[in-house]
């Protein structure tokens, strides 16, 4: 059994195992990651790798808890962010991802903010199955006292998003509701599903079904996804915080149409992970 150095952080309760590749190559099966991010293990909704790169301050790959490769994840983006600055005493970063570039930036203590890049309305891009109202894809979905909603606001924000406006979160059972959207056949990759409810135009509280990793407390696509969703149909404004179980991620759709996330991290635990 071999002894590896990793680190545990978490953005909202979002939680990551990241490893640093670029002191010592670590290779994981898909086995071997559902394994480490098993609850009854160490436990995390996804793995991080650091790796070089000759352009930027590094590139990174993130894998859901069920040992899939995903291209962006916002909340590891921005673990990972800090986890680089703090190492290098700076205050600015620029990172490599499946996804694109993301430009991070620390404001305060554990304030990080980051530029996840701009949405993609476009069916074949989401992806969806076939061409269709994006803005709602009707899919119907019941409330715990068996009233019926149609809709369903589908975008990719580096990964595929769907996100349906409730007036009561509680009277939706995400864990039942989460897992037959995210294999809906209208989405040929699987999509993470997102439930909100508009408090304000400045404020949405929500629940997030994540892709390949189940229920999550918090993230942050999902809030990317939601704060766009809602602004085009007019419920809130472009700048708007996104409540999770534990915290406030603030999402901020530029007029360039880049979408910038800031919201608090947690600090970095060393651990060794035993495979």
């Amino acid at each position: 059994m071999n002894n590896l150095e990793a680190y545990k952080m978490d953005g909202l309760g979002n939680d990551f195992i990241i490893f640093d590749n670029r002191k010592k190559s670590i290779f994981l099966t898909k086995n071997q990651i559902i394994k480490i991010s098993d609850r009854n293990n160490i436990g995390c909704d996804q793995v991080i790798f650091i790796d070089q790169d000759k352009n930027h301050d590094a590139f990174l790959k993130f894998y859901n808890s069920d040992g899939g490769e995903i291209s962006a994840c916002g909340n590891g983006s921005r673990c990972a962010a800090y986890f680089l600055m703090k190492e290098n005493n700076q205050k600015k970063i620029s990172l490599k991802t499946n996804a694109g570039i993301l430009l991070g930036k620390l404001n305060d203590k554990n304030l990080v903010s980051i530029n996840i890049g701009q949405p993609n309305f476009e069916w074949n891009k989401i992806p969806l199955i076939k061409k269709m109202n994006n803005k709602n894809l009707e899919i119907k979905i019941n409330s715990i006292d068996g009233k019926e909603i149609k809709g369903g606001f589908s975008l990719s924000v580096g990964n595929p998003h769907v996100v349906f406006f409730v007036e009561d979160l509680n009277k939706f059972d995400l864990e039942k509701i989460g897992p037959k959207i995210e294999s809906h056949s209208y989405f040929p990759e699987k999509c993470n599903v997102s439930l909100a409810s508009v408090k304000n135009k400045k404020h949405v509280k929500v629940k997030v079904w994540e892709r390949g990793a189940g229920l999550t407390k918090a993230c942050g696509t999902a809030a990317c996804a939601i704060a766009v969703s809602g602004s085009i149909l007019q419920f809130n404004e472009r700048c708007v915080d996104i409540e999770f179980s534990e915290g406030l991620l603030n999402i901020d759709w530029k007029k360039d149409n880049n979408i910038y996330m800031t919201g608090k991290v947690s600090g970095i635990e060393k651990i060794e992970v035993s495979i």
